[in-house]
């Protein structure tokens, strides 16, 4: 549920919205799904590389990345967002009626393969991952929850955009990422 709304107002979101919009969305939620789950398995690998750390050090870099990412959706205007979502999916041109799924799908794939690296959400598995030690569940979590998401965008992303605005899914992701680091900061001093 986290990594979902931390995913909602995202760049990448947006131009799922935009590539969906263009074309058939099918390829398009395909292609950004393999990306998805690129970025989850890379998320899962680094968190179980911040186990590595000593208890203290770890649980200050949880908490930090959890303030830093409810800052951001709190603070950064949701415009900045959309500008940069429509320009991902504005690199992939116009889409023609024949143009091959496959080609969709692997536009997709390299637009949110690359839009996607070292985002909030993949922070948020590394985190994730190294404060709960559960790589399978994190990675499930993680993944099902950008494909969703995803799926959301490319399907039906503008009616959604419509009927609850950026600005307050922000805003409900910004504060559950705050409850979030307050959590690990009591566990910290606790």
């Amino acid at each position: 549920g986290l990594v979902a709304l931390a995913e909602l107002p995202d760049k990448t979101m947006i131009a799922n919205v935009v590539m969906g919009g263009r074309g058939r969305p099918l390829p398009v939620w395909v292609g950004a799904t393999g990306a998805f789950a690129v970025h989850a398995a890379l998320a899962v690998a680094a968190g179980r590389f911040l186990q590595l750390l000593p208890h203290r050090i770890l649980g200050t870099i949880v908490a930090v990345a959890f303030g830093l990412g409810a800052v951001y959706l709190l603070f950064v205007p949701e415009k900045t967002e959309l500008r940069k979502g429509e320009e991902e999916a504005a690199g992939e041109g116009e889409v023609l009626p024949e143009t091959p799924p496959w080609r969709l799908a692997g536009g997709a794939f390299g637009v949110i393969l690359v839009g996607e690296m070292g985002d909030l959400t993949q922070l948020l598995m590394v985190n994730l991952e190294a404060r709960y030690k559960a790589p399978v569940s994190v990675f499930m979590g993680g993944f099902l929850a950008l494909a969703a998401v995803a799926a959301i965008a490319t399907f039906s992303g503008r009616a959604l955009l419509r009927i609850l605005p950026l600005s307050a899914i922000r805003r409900i992701g910004g504060v559950a990422l705050l409850g979030f680091c307050a959590y690990s900061v009591s566990t910290l001093v606790g």
